[in-house]
């Protein structure tokens, strides 16, 4: 196979796998007390309802954490309301390999349909983080500083039946 081949094919790795490295890497970013906190099923259900009353477009699926700059209740759709100015939205990606370097050179990934129309339409209020679960390191970047940063974008389509 050639270097594209294997590279997308790294992106099909099995659902369970995917799932324990991203819940390893949520919480090295919950307890690194920098704002990461990882919402419940019912606080996305708020966060949904009180985005949508600003006509901000977010999909449930197409983020994994916020980082919360000010205090609030996420089960208070008020506290909620009160605060979005201080919620930024966020998804994770992470990796478990051992040979990556801080700035994550070499790092493929799967970018959703719904976590790029999420991004562009939150803008700065949306972050995509990269967490290395191997060495507990984690990358911040706007959909901007990513695309910047992408040496290659390789389009594909999931289908499942």
């Amino acid at each position: 196979m050639d270097e594209q081949a294997n590279k997308i094919a790294e992106t099909v790795l099995s659902e369970a796998s995917r799932n324990q490295t991203a819940k390893v890497a949520a919480r090295i970013l919950v307890n690194k007390k920098l704002g990461f906190v990882v919402p419940t099923a019912a606080q996305k259900r708020i966060l949904l309802v009180e985005f949508a009353r600003k006509n901000l477009t977010l999909y449930g699926k197409a983020f994994d954490a916020l980082k919360l700059s000010a205090d609030m209740d996420l089960d208070d759709p008020e506290s909620v309301a009160r605060h979005m100015k201080d919620i930024v939205v966020c998804e994770i990606k992470s990796t478990s390999k051992k040979k990556l370097g801080p700035d994550f050179r070499g790092y493929f990934f799967g970018l959703t349909t719904a976590e790029l129309l999420v991004a562009q339409n939150l803008k700065d209020r949306f972050r995509f983080i990269f967490v290395n679960t191997a060495n507990r390191s984690h990358l911040e970047l706007t959909l901007g500083q990513l695309f910047a940063k992408a040496r290659g974008v390789y389009p594909t389509w999931s289908i499942s039946f």
